[in-house]
């Protein structure tokens, strides 16, 4: 049986992290999970700990980038097969890792992604965001000739070999339409699956409608910089 584990970034989320691991443990009994505080202002780590959560406590903010990538550090050194973000924030449905988990049994992928954008169901995102991810989509299939619906969904899924990967290295913020086209062209077979999310319980987005502009660019630049560096 491959171990796996869930990472769970999470900064001043409050509102939202005993939903959430709450839910994880019902839904997705299997996995294991670590909640990475991202150097909180809130009472996130004091829920943690008085809930006895598994949690690594980073001393200063390293934003969604660090945060996670702290988490693909934590799976590579206790030799996970399979990792997975379920962001803190409860939009992540851990109903569906399972599902997520079953294609690396059924096929020979590296990443598995959930995409509300394949059967439309549940939350949309916002009306901002949705332009953005189609424009991602447009821009991935420009580069690499693949389609991929949803390339800022955070819930994704890797194998041991993307693992390591992340773990040496990872983007700093927006890390997920760039890491998505680095591993297309690295090789890497990337496949989505139809999810259901939800609207997030709790906390404020790292992404706001004045960041937009600045998101869109300088991701599509990073992209464009991975793409003329080529393969690793």
């Amino acid at each position: 049986m491959k171990k796996k584990l869930i990472i769970i970034p999470a900064y001043n989320e409050a509102a939202s992290i005993v939903q959430t691991v709450t839910e994880i443990k019902k839904e997705a009994p299997e996995f294991d999970y670590v909640v990475i505080n991202d150097c909180s202002t809130d009472q996130t780590l004091a829920i943690c700990r008085q809930h006895g959560f598994d949690v690594i406590d980073l001393p200063i903010n390293l934003g969604i980038g660090g945060a996670v990538q702290t988490g693909y550090l934590y799976a590579y050194r206790h030799h996970y097969d399979l990792a997975v973000q379920v962001d803190g924030d409860g939009q992540h449905n851990p109903a569906f890792l399972a599902a997520m988990a079953q294609e690396f049994e059924n096929d020979s992928v590296n990443m598995v992604i959930g995409s509300r954008f394949i059967t439309n169901e549940g939350f949309q995102s916002s009306f901002a965001r949705r332009i953005g991810i189609r424009y991602f989509t447009w821009l991935i299939r420009l580069l690499t000739s693949q389609t991929i619906t949803d390339a800022t969904s955070g819930l994704r899924m890797v194998d041991r070999s993307l693992i390591e990967r992340f773990a040496h290295t990872y983007p700093d913020d927006y890390p997920e339409p760039e890491t998505v086209v680095d591993s297309l062209l690295n090789g890497y077979k990337v496949k989505e699956i139809p999810v259901v999310m939800n609207e997030r319980q709790g906390g404020v987005s790292s992404i706001s409608l004045s960041k937009s502009i600045y998101y869109m660019i300088k991701v599509s630049l990073a992209i464009l910089f991975v793409r003329v560096r080529g393969k690793e």
